[in-house]
Parts: C-alpha cells; structure tokens; sequence
C-alpha cells in the first residue's frame, strides 16, 4: 500500500510539472503571434522571416541539450535540476517577451527578435528533461501508459487554462489610459498575464522537482557535444525520424487552430469572449480522450488507437468548418470541437507513449541508449510544426491583407471565411497527410515491438 501511494505521489508530482510548462507553451503557442501583429503592430513579413531561423538555430540548440543532460549525473538525477533551472530561465523569458517597454521601430523588432529564440532556448532546457523522464519510470508498457497519459492530462489542463482564461483576463489586466485593440486587449495586459504566468511554471515546476524520483535511469559515458554525433544518433534511428515527420504535421494542423482562434473569435465572429466557452467545451473532450488510450488497449494495438485518433480528429474538423466557416452555427462548431478534442488528446498521449519506444528501438538497434537526444526532437519538432503553422497563418493573412482591413476596423466577408478555413479546414489536410505517413512508415508495433521489449527486460535484468 505505501508503494502504490508512493508511485501515485510521484506520477502526480510528475504531472503537476506540464501544467506550468504549457502555460508557457499556451501563452508563446496561441497567443503570441495575435500579440505581435495586431497589439504590437510588427508586420508580417517579420515574422515570416524570424520563425525559420529560430528553427535553424533549434535544430543546433535542441539536440545540444539532449547532450547536456544525457551528460548531467548529480545527487538528483539528471533530470530534475535541469526542469528546475529551464523552468525558472523560461518563466523571466515569457514575461520579458511579452513586455515591450515601449519600444518602437528598429529597437522593438531586434528585441522582440533576441526574446523569441530566447524563449525557444529556455524551453528546451526544461522541456527535454521532464519528457525523457517517461522512459526512466518504468519499462511496463502499462505503466508507461499511464505516466504518458498523467503528463498529458496535466499538460492539457495547462493549456485549457491559457486558452479559457486569456481572453477573459486581458481586459481586466489592461490599463485604463493605454492603447487597446477594439476587443480591449492591450500591452500592459499581455505583459502582466505573462509575469503571472512565469510565476506558477516556476512554482509547479518546483513541485515536480520535490515529490518526484528517478529510478529506472540509464547514465552513459560522457561525451562531448558534436553535431556529427547528434546527427549520426538521428540518423541511425529511422523510427525517430518517421515520428518527427507524422508527428510535426499532426501537431501543425493542432497548432494552426490554437493560433488562429484568436482572429476567429474575435475578427470573423467578433465575439472574443466566446473563445473561452469554445476551449473549456474543447477540454472536456481532452479529458474524455485521455480515456481512449486505456480503454482501447484493451482491444486494441497502439497502432490502431492512434489512427483512430487521427481519423476521430479529422471527424471533428470536417464538422467544425461546416458549422463554423460555412453555416457559421457557433453552438454546433464547440459540440463538434469535442470530437476533435478527444481525438488530439489521445493522438497527445500516444505520441509520448510512441516516443518512449523509440528510445528503446534506438538501445536495440544501436546498443546505446540517447534518451534525451531522442526526446530533445520532440521539442524540436513541436517547433518544426509551429514554424509550419506560423508560415501558413502569416502567409494567409498577408494575402488576405489582414493588417490593413484591421487597421480600418473593416474586416471583410471573404477575409473571415479564409480565417475559418484556415482554423478548421487546413488543418484536416496535415492530419490525412500525417495518418498516411503513419501507417506507411511506422513499424515499432507487433513482433518488433514485442523484441524490443524483451531485449530491454533482459539487459536490465543482467545489469546492463
């Protein structure tokens, strides 16, 4: 009875630390781009451009952390005293991001610059080591199972509470005598959110580090960082680069409806506040898909729930942008945004769970374990797939010249249904295209899977 608390206590712990980290994610993810454009003014073209060179510098920068922290051998563990410094790092980025001290012209572009590859370079240090830490709970396909889905279930509360609470709290936090967007968002507002924000990730990170453990760890000999190496990992690891591509495309269709609610709400619809009823009906399907994964295990091979998650996703958007870009119906689009809840909360799950039986094929392939070189390309692709995301919606925005419908207070017809689109119908083709790449390519299931389970087992109970 005192283990099963114990391990309860712990897997808890664990997931109370993804509630912080996704506010950050929540805040950086769906907010910030409406934050720089139409608060902020900068123009598209700027972020068109500094979005893909992050990404250069992530794919250098990420990887690098992984090495890091596979090298990082302390009194407590390798992980959790990375989660705490990356947590406390981040939290001071977030809120200087969103704070532009009055900044204007070529200062403000420069600044807002050095803050988002700052933002990207402090997440990495947080995120890579809470997500490799899966792995070292345990080796039971089971329990990972439910370490996967606790981490998640957290991470999606995190993430309910930046999309639910963002739009009703920021004209609350803005100042009387400031400039403010016609919805009554302004500066002030986005930089005090983001302070309180930065707070609790520090403050949940902090419980994460104290009531958890590492136990199962793997510590591998020291070596030093060489992107040849880092490649040279990537590379021999086919599986990895399969899940980066089916998994960057899935998160991108996620991504660009997150981003780009914002302008639905509040430009196509103008009913910003009708956002935050859209996200909490959207979390009570993430909560019913965390019950997909267990519940269908029973019958089902992880292969088969994910591409049910994938097509139960797609389900849902085809319904939302019937009732939300064509009929326009705003009660049916949050009813239908449960089902594609569900099915993005599972896919969640399941992609952590897939990721963790990478590092194992990767042990079995190669004989080396790289956990948290293999789990850095999570960050990394999540990046990849924001990237993805920010060049379609900018893109989209900039041929629909957005900005100076927005700067008239004149948003046409044409340019809300292309926001609607662009929300609900986009993202159903990344989906089809990351369910076909899936099931062509993926091949960590059945009688391979079942190997690299029983070769883990073994050379863990030999002490290796």
């Amino acid at each position: 009875m005192k283990d099963k608390l114990k391990f309860i206590k712990g897997k808890l712990g664990y997931g109370v630390g993804a509630v912080g980290l996704d506010l950050s994610y929540g805040m950086f993810y769906s907010f910030l781009s409406y934050y720089l454009s139409s608060v902020l003014g900068l123009k598209a073209g700027f972020l068109l451009l500094l979005t893909p060179i992050a990404r250069i510098w992530d794919g250098v920068n990420d990887p690098m952390m992984g090495t890091i922290v596979d090298n990082t051998h302390t009194k407590m563990g390798k992980y959790r005293p990375w989660i705490l410094i990356g947590a406390v790092s981040n939290a001071i980025v977030l809120a200087l991001l969103f704070t532009s001290f009055g900044m204007s012209g070529t200062k403000l572009y420069i600044y807002i610059g050095v803050m988002y590859i700052l933002w990207g370079m402090t997440n990495t240090m947080a995120d890579i080591p809470y997500w490799s830490m899966v792995p070292s709970f345990t080796s039971d396909e089971q329990e990972r199972n439910l370490v996967a889905t606790v981490a998640r279930t957290f991470s999606g509360l995190g993430q309910g509470i930046i999309s639910i609470l963002t739009p009703l709290v920021l004209p609350l936090l803005s100042s009387g005598m400031e400039a403010k967007t016609d919805k009554g968002y302004s500066a002030s507002g986005f930089s005090k959110w983001a302070i309180i924000c930065g707070a609790a990730l520090i403050c949940f990170s902090l419980i994460c580090v104290l009531t958890t453990k590492e136990t199962n760890v793997v510590y591998n000999e020291k070596q030093k960082f060489s992107l040849k190496q880092i490649f040279k990992v990537i590379g021999s690891n086919d599986q990895l680069v399969v899940f980066m591509i089916f998994a960057m495309l899935s998160n991108a269709g996620w991504y660009l409806t997150s981003s780009t609610a914002v302008y639905y709400f509040t430009d196509a619809l103008d009913k910003p506040t009708a956002q935050s009823l859209f996200q909490t009906i959207g979390a009570v399907g993430s909560i019913l898909g965390l019950l997909v994964i267990p519940v269908l295990s029973k019958k089902f091979t992880k292969r088969t729930i994910y591409s049910i998650s994938l097509c139960t996703c797609m389900i849902g958007y085809a319904l939302m942008l019937l009732f939300g870009s064509v009929l326009k119906i705003t009660i049916a689009l949050d009813i239908c945004y449960i089902i594609a809840s569900i099915g993005i909360s599972s896919m969640f799950v399941s992609q952590t769970i897939f990721l963790a039986d990478i590092v194992d094929y990767g042990e079995y392939k190669n004989g080396v374990r790289n956990e948290s070189i293999t789990f850095s390309m999570k960050g990394f692709l999540q990046k990849m797939a924001y990237t993805i995301q920010t060049v379609v919606l900018f893109s989209a925005l900039w041929i629909m010249d957005y900005n100076t419908q927005k700067a008239a207070n004149s948003i046409s017809a044409s340019t809300k249904t292309g926001i609607g689109i662009l929300a609900f119908g986009v993202p159903i083709i990344l989906l089809a295209a990351s369910l076909v790449v899936f099931r062509k390519k993926f091949k960590v299931y059945g009688k391979l899977a079942d190997d690299v389970h029983d070769y883990i087992i073994n050379k863990r109970a030999e002490g290796k």
